[in-house]
This record gives structure tokens, C-alpha cells and sequence, in this order.
């Protein structure tokens, strides 16, 4: 004969199954933010930080060790910068120089003569390699002493994962993390000149009395859609497509880096998922 319940073990059994129900839902919700704040990415590594708080928004492998191209000239920028050498000095391009860039394409040739602040500002916005050379090889003391300047800043700057043996990025031994590479961000972004010129869509510059035009690798720079305050490509095969920049989305400063991304476009790609995702989240959070 089947045992008649009492009224308060039905209670108590109705209470731990609404309990259990609970639970279930919850750990449903948590489920879904979880998958929520996942964005598809094609880099190898990146990262998104608030640049007010530091607050990690996106994290992908940011602490791998991974070569960064042209990255480097954002280092390449501060230690001239920071030496105080006149940027009107002419500097005519060499030989050497050619060499150094190991047959890499550019459209300046040896002999012109530009001022140091045109190398600065092709450096930063076209990412010439025949000019960042120059900018290493007149540094007082020479490519050694600049080398050894860029390694001293990036010291100083607390940057343990990086290593630099050039000024162009051309060379897979200057190697960083996404982590780090947020630090040099940050710090590149107090120097207006590295905000304007890494910014600007277009410049002309005189080599053998003739006009060239040069346009920023970053395509986002002419994109209505995106407020960009400091930027830097980069590429070479054991780096991948990579970019860097300081951004205003959704009302919030954020330092993006995307390292080792595949494919020509997949930078491009990677930062507009990412811009979507924090647009999309940032309001859905706001608006809760």
C-alpha cells in the first residue's frame, strides 16, 4: 500500500525541484553569455583592452611570443622622438639602406633626399622599410645604438616579451605579444605625431624633384565608420597580417592588437567583427 505524502514533505519536495529548476536555468544563462562574448577571429592572437580602466574586453593568445612585422615602427617612431633629433634634416637614402631591407619593395630609391620627418611620416603612414632603415642608420651612434635604444624603451615601458634587432620589421627576430604590444600602443599614442601621421590617409612627398603619393596601408583610416586616433600594419610570412590600433567605439576608448591573421583581408575582417561584437554588447549591457 502506497504511503500517503505529508503536507510539508510535499512542500519541501516542490521547493527542490523549483531550486533544481532554477539551477538549470541559471547555468543555461551563464551558458549563453559565456558563448556571447565570443567573437570569431582569423588572427592567431589578439587583444582588447579599455584604455581608461585596462579592463580586458577580448583575449585570444595574447600572451604568445610572436614576430610583428612593421609593428616595430611604432618603436622605431618613439626612440627618434624621444632623442630630440631635428626632424628637418636631410637625410639622403643609401646603399645600405637598400640593403638592409633585403630587396623588400619600395618606391623611394637611393639617393633622394628627404627630411627626417618625411622617413617619419612614411614610416608610420605607408610603412616605407627604406625609409625606417634611414631613420636607424643616422641615428646618433648608428644602427647598433639605435637597436639598443628601441630594447632599452621597450625595458623601460615594462615590455618583457619583446625583442628588437631592427628598425623596419622586415626581420622575424623582433618578436612581441599582444600584451606587450598594447603597452607600446599606449605609449606611442602619448606622441602626437605618431597619432597624426600613423592616422593620415594620404601624403606627397618630392624624390628627384618628382611628386609620389603614398596612402596608409590601413584601408579603416578612410572608413567613415571608424574613429581612429593611432594606427600600424603589419606584414611579413612568419608574422601573418597584423594591426594595431587606438580606437573610439561605442563610447569607449579601446587598444585593439590582432597578430598572425590569415588571409589578405583578415585583419580588416577581424577588427569589423570586433567593432560589431562591442557595439552589439556594450548597448545590450547598457540598455539591461
Amino acid at each position: 500500500m502506497q504511503r500517503k505524502l505529508h503536507p510539508l514533505e510535499g512542500i519541501v519536495a516542490g521547493f527542490a525541484l523549483f531550486i533544481a529548476l532554477m539551477l538549470t536555468v541559471g547555468f543555461a544563462q551563464a551558458d549563453g553569455v559565456k558563448k556571447q562574448k565570443a567573437v570569431f577571429l582569423r588572427s592567431s592572437s589578439a587583444l582588447v583592452l579599455d584604455a581608461a580602466t585596462g579592463e580586458v574586453v577580448i583575449d585570444k593568445n595574447s600572451d604568445a611570443v610572436v614576430p610583428i612585422a612593421s609593428i616595430t615602427k611604432l618603436m622605431t617612431a618613439m626612440v627618434i622622438l624621444d632623442r630630440g633629433l631635428d626632424l628637418q634634416t636631410k637625410i639622403v637614402l643609401s646603399r645600405d639602406d637598400l640593403r638592409a631591407i633585403r630587396g623588400s619593395r619600395t618606391r623611394l630609391r637611393s639617393g633622394a633626399s628627404l627630411t627626417r620627418d618625411e622617413l617619419l611620416m612614411l614610416s608610420l603612414m605607408a610603412s616605407e622599410n627604406l625609409a625606417a632603415a634611414a631613420l636607424g642608420r643616422t641615428y646618433p651612434g648608428g644602427m647598433d645604438a639605435f637597436v639598443e635604444a628601441m630594447n632599452a624603451k621597450a625595458q623601460k615601458l615594462g615590455m618583457s616579451d619583446s625583442v628588437f634587432v631592427e628598425p623596419t620589421g622586415l626581420s622575424p627576430q623582433n618578436v612581441s605579444s599582444a600584451v606587450d604590444l598594447a603597452v607600446l600602443v599606449r605609449a606611442a599614442n602619448e606622441y602626437p605625431i605618431i597619432r597624426e601621421y600613423s592616422t593620415r590617409e594620404r601624403a606627397t612627398v618630392l624624390v628627384y624633384k618628382r611628386a609620389l603619393s603614398f596612402g596608409n596601408t590601413n584601408q579603416l583610416v578612410r572608413n567613415s565608420h571608424w574613429d581612429i586616433d593611432l594606427s600600424k600594419t603589419g606584414y611579413i610570412s612568419q608574422a601573418g597580417r597584423c594591426l594595431v590600433m587606438r580606437v573610439h567605439v561605442a563610447s569607449k576608448d579601446l587598444i585593439v592588437v590582432l597578430l598572425d591573421s590569415w588571409g589578405r583581408h583578415s585583419r580588416i575582417g577581424d577588427a569589423n567583427r570586433i567593432r560589431k561584437w562591442i557595439e552589439t554588447n556594450l548597448s545590450s549591457a547598457h540598455s539591461s
